[in-house]
C-alpha cells in the first residue's frame, strides 16, 4: 500500500473511532474538516471574543468520569501574566469572562481566582464576571471578600440523588454534594450573586426527573449539557478518563429535555451546539479548537495577541448566538429579588 493511502486510511480511522450506535439512536459526532478547510481556518474573518471561558487550572478535587478538561498538567500562569492576558482580551472586545477548571477554587484556596475576579470587575470593568465550580471548596469568607465583584456563580450538579453523584464521581469522601449545593445557593442570595446550575446528562441521570428540585432552587439559568467525548481528554489512548460508558444518544437527550420542558430557566446544549460555540482558553492562554472532537491549541495570546490566536480557535460565532450565548449576564441588569 502506498504511503499516501496509508495516511488517508489512518485519518479515516481516527475520524470514525468514536462513532457509536445505541438502541435509541445516533450520537452526534464532529465532522472531519478537509485539508482545504484546515488551511483556510487561519484566514477566516476575526471573531470578537465577547464571551471567553478561561480554564486557568486543570487540577480538580473531584473525579467525574466524563470530565472533558482533565488534569493533564498542573501549570497555572503567574497572576500578573494572567491579568495581562485578560487585559488583552478586554482590549479585543471581551465583555464576559467565565473562570473554570479543573476546579477553580483548588488553586491557592480560591484566592488566586478571587483576585482575578476582582481585577476583571474593578480594573477592567467587565460587564460580566462568572465562575463554574463544583462548589465543594467555596466558603462564606470567599463571598465576603469577593462577592461584590462576581456576577454569576454556576455550580455543577448532575443529580439530586446523592448515590448517583457518587457513581458519576461528583463527590469527595462522605461530604454531601447536595448539601453544599444548597449552602452555596443561600450564600449567592445573601451576597447578591446570580446563582446558576450546570448539569451533564449521561447514562446515570438521563431518566431522572429534576423539575421539582430545580424549581425549588430557582437558578437564573439551568444549563443542561449532553455528555460529550473529546479525544485526548475523556476518550482515546492518551486520555485520563474513559467516558464512553456515560454517552447517551441524541434521542435520549431530547427525551430528557421533553421531560423538563416546564422548567423555564432550562438552557439545553446538545453536542452539536457545544462543540464550536465556546471560546476556550487553556492554562497557557491558548484558544482550543474542538471542531474535530479533540482540543487543538493555538499559540498563546500572550505571545501572538488575541486577533491572531483567535483565528485558530474554531469558534462559530453564529452557533454561539443560536445557543443563547448572549444574554443578560450582568447582575446589575438582572433585576433579581435578592
Amino acid at each position: 500500500m502506498a504511503l499516501t493511502e496509508k495516511r488517508n486510511l489512518t485519518r479515516k480511522r481516527k475520524a470514525t473511532a468514536y462513532v457509536q450506535q445505541t438502541p435509541l439512536g445516533k450520537i452526534s459526532r464532529p465532522k472531519t474538516r478537509t485539508r482545504e478547510q484546515k488551511e483556510g481556518s487561519s484566514t477566516q474573518l476575526t471573531s470578537t471574543p465577547s464571551s471567553v471561558n478561561y480554564h486557568f487550572t486543570r487540577q480538580c478535587n473531584y473525579k467525574c468520569g466524563f470530565c472533558f478538561h482533565t488534569a493533564k498538567t498542573s501549570f497555572v500562569l503567574p497572576i500578573e501574566e494572567a491579568k495581562r492576558g485578560l487585559r488583552l482580551l478586554k482590549e479585543a472586545g471581551m465583555e464576559k469572562v467565565n473562570f473554570s477548571g479543573g476546579e477553580p477554587f483548588v488553586h491557592e484556596r480560591g484566592n488566586f481566582l478571587g483576585e482575578l475576579v476582582r481585577y476583571c470587575k474593578q480594573e477592567l470593568q467587565l460587564p460580566s464576571v462568572s465562575i463554574v465550580s463544583n462548589g465543594s471548596l467555596i466558603t462564606e469568607t470567599w463571598f465576603q471578600k469577593y462577592g461584590d465583584y462576581l456576577d454569576i456563580l454556576a455550580v455543577s450538579c448532575d443529580s439530586f440523588i446523592e448515590d448517583t453523584n457518587k457513581v458519576i464521581g461528583r463527590g469527595q469522601g462522605k461530604k454531601s454534594h447536595l448539601d453544599k449545593l444548597h449552602k452555596v445557593q443561600n450564600w449567592c442570595r445573601e451576597y447578591k450573586v446570580a446563582f446558576k446550575i450546570n448539569s451533564v446528562i449521561n447514562t446515570y441521570n438521563v431518566d431522572e426527573d429534576m423539575c421539582e428540585q430545580i424549581n425549588a432552587l430557582n437558578p437564573v439559568r439551568w444549563k443542561v449539557f449532553q455528555c460529550l467525548l473529546i479525544e485526548g481528554e475523556n476518550a482515546g489512548e492518551n486520555s485520563l478518563r474513559e467516558a464512553e460508558k456515560f454517552i447517551i444518544s441524541d434521542q435520549q437527550f431530547q427525551d430528557f429535555l421533553d421531560r423538563h420542558q416546564s422548567v423555564k430557566c432550562l438552557v439545553p446544549e446538545s453536542n452539536q451546539r457545544m462543540r464550536d460555540s465556546y471560546l476556550i482558553l487553556d492554562e497557557y492562554m491558548r484558544f482550543l479548537d474542538c471542531r474535530e472532537g479533540r482540543k487543538d491549541p493555538s499559540k498563546s495570546i500572550l505571545d501572538i495577541g488575541v486577533e491572531e490566536a483567535i483565528k485558530f480557535s474554531g469558534f462559530d460565532e453564529k452557533m454561539f448566538l443560536i445557543r443563547g450565548g448572549k444574554y443578560v449576564w450582568s447582575k446589575a441588569d438582572m433585576k433579581l429579588d435578592w
